[in-house]
C-alpha cells in the first residue's frame, strides 16, 4: 500500500564544515556526485512558476549552463513557462536525487540569456533537436500526432542540406538565486537543511532549518 512505502536515509550528513560559505561550490560539489552516480538525467530539475491568474506551474527542465551568477535552462519561448516567465520573472528550481538522497531547492529572479548564448548553446544541440524547435508550437493543441509528424518531414525537406538557424522565439533563461537550500537525507527524518540567502552586498547568510 502506498501509505506504507518509507525510506529511511542513512548514506550521508550535511554539515556547516561541509556545507562551507558558498553555496555555488557545493552546488557543483552535488551536481559532480550526481554525475559520477550514474543517475539518469542528473541535471533534471523542477521549475515551478506562476501564470496570469496567479495559479503555480511546474515542470522538469535540464540544467544546461552554471556560472556564479546563475542557472541556464532554454525552451521555446512562447511556451507556457515562457509566457509565465514574462509575466512573473520569478522562479524555482528543485533537483532530487533520490539514489544520493540530496535534494536542493533554488529561489530567485529570471532573466534572459542574450542571442549571443542562446545561439552559441543552439548551435550544439543535435541536428534533430534543432528541427524540433522550428516543428513544435510548444504549449498549443495539435490535431494529432500524425500532424506533428508531417510537420517534422515538412520542416526536415525546409532545412535539409543546410544549417539550422535558431528560432527568434527559442531563447534561454537564467535563474538568479537569492535562496538555496541544500537537504540531506537523515535517518527517522531528522534530516539534514541548510539555507543560504543573499545579502545585501552579495554575500550569502547561512542557517540550518529545522527539518
Amino acid at each position: 500500500m502506498i501509505e506504507d512505502i518509507r525510506k529511511s536515509y542513512e548514506l550521508s550528513e550535511l554539515t556547516e564544515a561541509a556545507a562551507g560559505d558558498d553555496p555555488f561550490a557545493l552546488l557543483r560539489r552535488w551536481l559532480d556526485d550526481a554525475l559520477q552516480a550514474n543517475l539518469i538525467e542528473p541535471n533534471a530539475m523542477c521549475l515551478a512558476t506562476v501564470d496570469e491568474q496567479g495559479n503555480p506551474d511546474a515542470r522538469f527542465v535540464l540544467l544546461r549552463g552554471l556560472d556564479d551568477s546563475g542557472l541556464v535552462f532554454y525552451t521555446n519561448g512562447n511556451s507556457a513557462k515562457g509566457r509565465q516567465l514574462t509575466h512573473r520573472p520569478y522562479a524555482t528550481l528543485v533537483f532530487w536525487w533520490g539514489a544520493l538522497e540530496r535534494q536542493i531547492r533554488l529561489r530567485g529572479r529570471i532573466e534572459q540569456v542574450s542571442d549571443a548564448e542562446a545561439n552559441a548553446y543552439f548551435a550544439r544541440r543535435p541536428r534533430g533537436h534543432q528541427l524540433a524547435a522550428w516543428v513544435s508550437p510548444q504549449s498549443e493543441p495539435i490535431p494529432s500526432r500524425e500532424w506533428l509528424e508531417q510537420r517534422a518531414a515538412e520542416v526536415e525537406r525546409e532545412f535539409e542540406g543546410r544549417e539550422v538557424p535558431r528560432p527568434p522565439y527559442w531563447t534561454g533563461y537564467r535563474l538568479i538565486p537569492d535562496a538555496i537550500e541544500f537537504w540531506q537525507g537523515r535517518r527517522n527524518r531528522l534530516h539534514d537543511r541548510i539555507l543560504f540567502t543573499r545579502q545585501p552586498d552579495g554575500g550569502w547568510a547561512r542557517v540550518r532549518l529545522a527539518p
